[in-house]
């Protein structure tokens, strides 16, 4: 690349970048979120004498993780051929900090991913607004039912009350849009530290892969390939650290689709369930992991590329 050639593209994002960015991501959340909307829907539970049993009429987690997996690969292909494909700010950050991408451009990708994650929500939503309400609707019964099965106070005289909403929605369906961490009783859940723990590994892992594909001194497959091995890394990585927290990988994906709920009638909740700063644990864990699976990556394979280089010239 020549002088001039490095200035031109340290001077800021372009049009053609921008909008690359844009329509893989909102590519790759159409489909990702398209898909937790399926499934969703498609829960129900039915009351039998040993117990509940949950059936799932669209799919269960195993087409989570094909679904996103292969969304991701859909997104790299219509954004790959002029980004690189970034579609994360994680992604863009760690190539940022490995300077494959000037600081100048990070901030427009960065906006215009949300923006397209935004936006697929919001599209999802629209195509998914009758099931949804339909499952609102159920959940809401369930809770009167369950106050009305209710004594209406403690032994102590403290009062029991059920609190039914209606006409906002619940954290029934906010799991469609965004991720929160699993809940195992009414006590406990995945804390913070253990979901931001898996976020930095699990993106972690996703760029150190990553470089490893598009490493041409590497053994990395064919370019027309490499969307396909990255879609099954986020799968891999859907399949091995997606039982914390839904293995968002991607503060994108998780803050535009969780921004799309709190206009969109969930309201406030989506940003104080579980608590104060769940919300962050998907945007600080994989903008920490990606720069440290760049970082492990480079450490340990890339610095020795120019060793071999030398070595194999000496013995030429």
């Amino acid at each position: 690349m020549s002088t001039d050639q490095t200035n031109r593209s340290d001077r800021g994002v372009t049009l053609k970048e921008l909008s690359s960015e844009f329509l893989g991501t909102l590519v790759l959340m159409l489909f990702g979120l398209g898909v937790n909307a399926q499934v969703t829907v498609g829960k129900m539970a039915t009351a039998v004498p040993d117990g509940t049993i949950t059936t799932y009429a669209f799919g269960d987690y195993l087409t989570l993780n094909f679904g996103w997996g292969l969304a991701v690969m859909m997104g790299v292909y219509v954004a790959g051929g002029a980004t690189g494909a970034h579609l994360n700010p994680a992604v863009s950050l760690a190539m940022a900090v490995r300077k494959k991408l000037p600081w100048s451009k990070v901030p427009g990708y960065i906006a215009i991913q949300v923006v397209a994650a935004f936006l697929a929500a919001a599209i999802v939503y629209l195509v998914y607004f009758e099931q949804i309400e339909y499952v609102e609707q159920s959940a809401q019964l369930q809770a009167i039912n369950h106050a009305q099965a209710l004594p209406m106070e403690t032994a102590d005289g403290m009062q029991i009350r059920v609190d039914v909403r209606d006409g906002q929605r619940t954290m029934e369906t906010a799991g469609i849009f965004a991720t929160y961490p699993r809940e195992f009783d009414d006590q406990l859940r995945v804390t913070n530290w253990t979901g931001l723990i898996d976020q930095f590994v699990g993106t972690a892992l996703l760029l150190l892969v990553i470089c490893a594909i598009v490493d041409k001194q590497n053994i990395g497959p064919d370019v027309s390939l490499a969307p396909l091995a990255i879609g099954a890394v986020v799968m891999m990585i859907g399949m091995s650290f997606g039982a914390n927290c839904g293995y968002a990988i991607n503060p994108a994906r998780d803050f535009g689709p969780r921004l799309l709920t709190y206009v969109g009638g969930w309201g406030s909740q989506v940003f104080l369930i579980p608590d104060n700063f769940w919300y962050l644990v998907p945007i600080v864990g994989p903008l920490l992991g990606g720069i440290a699976g760049v970082g492990l990556y480079d450490f340990l394979i890339t610095r020795f590329h120019k060793h071999d280089e030398q070595d194999s010239d000496e013995l030429e």
